[in-house]
């Protein structure tokens, strides 16, 4: 009896052990496959930037080379289309950040009527599909006889980044300690001063956080532009084009370029806050 409980009790330590591993890095294991699952598309993107595809299509791994980052501008096209989507995003993200910064300051700090329905027409950009977008400002540049080109993206995109800019400065002026700025004012400061030196400042981070969002949306867009972009190309027209007719690794490029900017950008902020806090505390 003695020699057969042994093994028994073993195995039931051996499968309490496994059990009791298993719920401890079950979290970790499902994170790492999933942050996995969410860059793998990433890293297939950097990987063939330095493919040497022997044909027009860049699907299959033939061998390394530098000369698609030394000639990223060698496909007829791709400069103009890079150089008109970072005019358009640039523009469209201040604008619109601008402009949403304001619309979550009367909508968080003033009561005015029209207010709840300010609110949804706010939301409304958000949950409505694109090609919704697109169509209805295709119909409407129709309609105004508007000639379609750079101002007709510009508009367009200016019109989906308010939505986004609302939002996050919203969330930022809700938490918003409104006694910080009625000490400025007891100590003698006007409204302006209230503002540039109080209001703004704190308000910063999620100004900045609206602005790189309303530009990563704004060059990223392919709906809405398609619709309204007449006989201009932005980068991802011309990648939507390029694809029909073969792949070129420089579009791999400038997708690796865009994506370690925007990495580099995030964590400079992120250090920036993180010293903040430091000095703060």
């Amino acid at each position: 009896m003695s020699s057969i409980a042994v093994p028994a009790r073993s195995r039931r330590n051996t499968l309490a052990t496994t059990l009791g591993f298993v719920r401890r890095h079950l979290l970790t294991a499902y994170s790492i496959l999933f942050f996995a699952y969410l860059l793998l598309p990433i890293a297939v993107v950097i990987l063939f930037s330095f493919n040497h595809p022997i044909g027009k299509f860049n699907y299959t791994w033939q061998g390394f080379t530098w000369d698609n980052w030394r000639y990223w501008d060698g496909v007829p096209g791709i400069r103009s289309s890079i150089v008109l989507s970072l005019q358009i995003a640039l523009l469209a993200s201040i604008v619109a950040t601008a402009l949403g910064t304001l619309i979550a300051l009367a909508l968080v700090r003033y009561g005015f009527r029209g207010r709840g329905t300010t609110n949804i027409l706010i939301f409304l950009p958000l949950s409505t599909p694109e090609i919704v977008l697109g169509a209805s400002l295709l119909t409407l540049f129709l309609n105004l006889n508007v000639v379609f080109g750079f101002w007709t993206i510009l508009i367009a995109h200016i019109m989906f980044c308010i939505s986004f800019a609302v939002v996050t400065v919203k969330a930022r002026l809700v938490g918003f300690d409104r006694h910080l700025e009625e000490a400025a004012m007891d100590l003698g400061a006007n409204e302006w001063t209230t503002f540039r030196k109080v209001t703004l400042p704190l308000s910063a981070p999620a100004i900045l956080a609206a602005l790189l969002l309303c530009f990563a949306i704004s060059i990223d867009d392919f709906v809405v532009t398609y619709f309204n972009s007449g006989n201009k190309v932005t980068f991802p027209l011309f990648v939507w084009g390029a694809a029909r007719i073969g792949a070129p690794p420089q579009v791999n490029v400038i997708g690796t370029a865009i994506f370690v900017i925007a990495i580099t950008v995030m964590l400079a902020n992120v250090l920036v806050q993180m010293r903040r806090a430091k000095r703060v505390s």
